[in-house]
């Protein structure tokens, strides 16, 4: 059979199997392993291959970085620092118009700033500000809107699992991915802050304002947060100076979250056990999706379908920013269906080549990609973090919670369109790290 129908047919298995609802790892890891065989032409082959794939994955020490960031998610989401932060962001916000919503997004910043990941951001943030916009009688509509965008920005400030994960699949400096995530992030922090100031100019009575606060209150609010700042600024500025590798930096987040908690007081023998067995069960999930995706991976190279595509692609008579445009609306139509993290590892292999070819930088691409990621997190059909949110508040209308999203997801193509536009936003910072390494 032909190396591409071949691949046709496996990528219309690989489609049904999501459909009928196995999890995508195992989806990718039985399309790549059978055709991978017939490719080959021996099943032993194959079946070596799937074993050494699984081991090298498991052994790789840069994978080392995934569940060390994770435990430092599960430290900072189980000790009460994320209804720190958003009590010190409430605390200079909340007066304004629409102020607790601009504290909820202040705080999914920040929260992500230790996490990393967006439906753990969303999950956490909405147990702690949900109850709060309630009580000052904020639309529901504007509450649910913008802790739905606001968790979108846990995979963009580092540390971000997905940044890791792209940094190995396309061999990117994981280091310079964070770095390039960094001022897009605030940038992306600031924006959803201005769409709450838009909205509620428009409509005031979705976003009443708060209670004032004196000079004292507002300084005050800063001796619960100051240990998560100074972490951040210890991993990300450590990685900046080159005094430590991104996995020495994950070490170093996880033990300083840890330490965190235990000055809080707030790590019990209990919390401590949960979080260690929540662990090793993301962990798991991810490199079970991440061993499924280098076996169909391992699959498209034999079949040669990225060559096939980047030759169909340099044969249109399309500029390479029209190229690029019809890449990320793929993205996006895909973000209306798959997690971010099944994007990821599923279109990279496909797409990466593509963007070589075409000369644009592998780190600022790879920003792009998890912003455009980002905007199906939000966008309907599914929209992973909509349904987190309407799982926790039931009492919400999804409906609602859409129309809230609707003007964040305006804002964040509007921020996606610049950084195309202009991509040393993404790439001065890791450019100016160069002279420390």
């Amino acid at each position: 059979m032909d190396p591409i129908t071949l691949a046709i047919i496996v990528f219309l298995v690989l489609f049904l199997l999501l459909a009928i609802g196995l999890p995508i790892g195992f989806a990718m890891g039985v399309t790549g392993f059978v055709g991978g065989s017939i490719l080959l032409g021996d099943f032993d082959a194959a079946l070596f291959l799937l074993g050494q794939t699984a081991y090298e994955t498991a052994i790789t020490y840069n994978l080392s970085i995934v569940p060390l960031f994770i435990l430092m998610g599960y430290f900072a989401s189980n000790s009460g620092l994320s209804e720190a932060l958003f009590n010190a962001c409430n605390t200079w916000l909340g007066h304004r118009r629409g102020g607790l919503g601009l504290a909820t997004i202040g705080g999914c910043g920040a929260f992500a700033a230790i996490c990393g990941s967006s439906l753990a951001t969303a999950a956490t943030m909405t147990q702690v500000a949900l109850p709060e916009m309630k009580r000052y009688n904020y639309a529901d509509s504007l509450s649910t809107g913008s802790i739905a965008a606001g968790g979108t920005i846990g995979i963009l400030i580092p540390p971000s699992i997905i940044l890791v994960l792209y940094g190995i699949l396309t061999e990117s400096n994981i280091g310079d991915l964070f770095l390039a995530g960094f001022i897009p992030g605030i940038l992306l922090v600031i924006t959803f802050m201005l769409t709450i100031s838009v909205v509620t100019r428009i409509k005031p009575e979705l976003g009443p304002r708060g209670e004032k606060t004196t000079i004292r209150q507002k300084l005050g609010a800063f001796k619960n947060v100051w240990g998560t700042v100074v972490l951040f600024l210890l991993v990300i500025g450590g990685i900046y100076l080159g005094i430590f590798s991104p996995e020495e930096a994950a070490g170093i987040g996880a033990s300083g979250a840890l330490g965190l908690a235990l000055l809080a007081r707030t790590m019990t023998r209990r919390v401590f056990v949960n979080c260690l067995m929540e662990t090793v069960r993301t962990t798991s999930m991810i490199f079970t999706i991440l061993i499924g995706a280098i076996l169909f991976n391992n699959f498209l190279v034999l079949s040669e379908v990225p060559n096939a595509l980047g030759g169909w692609i340099e044969g249109l008579a399309l500029s390479k920013t029209m190229i690029l445009l019809i890449i990320l609306l793929i993205y996006l139509v895909l973000g209306c269906a798959l997690d971010s993290l099944a994007m990821i590892l599923l279109t990279i292999p496909i797409f990466f080549p593509v963007v070589q070819n075409l000369g644009y930088d592998p780190v600022w691409f790879g920003i792009v990609v998890v912003m455009v990621v980002e905007l199906g997190l939000i966008t309907p059909p599914i929209g992973m973090n909509v349904f987190i949110i309407k799982g926790m508040a039931q009492d919400v209308a999804l409906g609602r919670i859409y129309t809230g999203v609707l003007p964040f997801v305006v804002s964040l193509i509007i921020l996606i369109g610049i950084i195309v536009a202009f991509p040393k936003i993404a790439t001065w910072l890791p450019s100016t790290a160069a002279m420390f390494r």
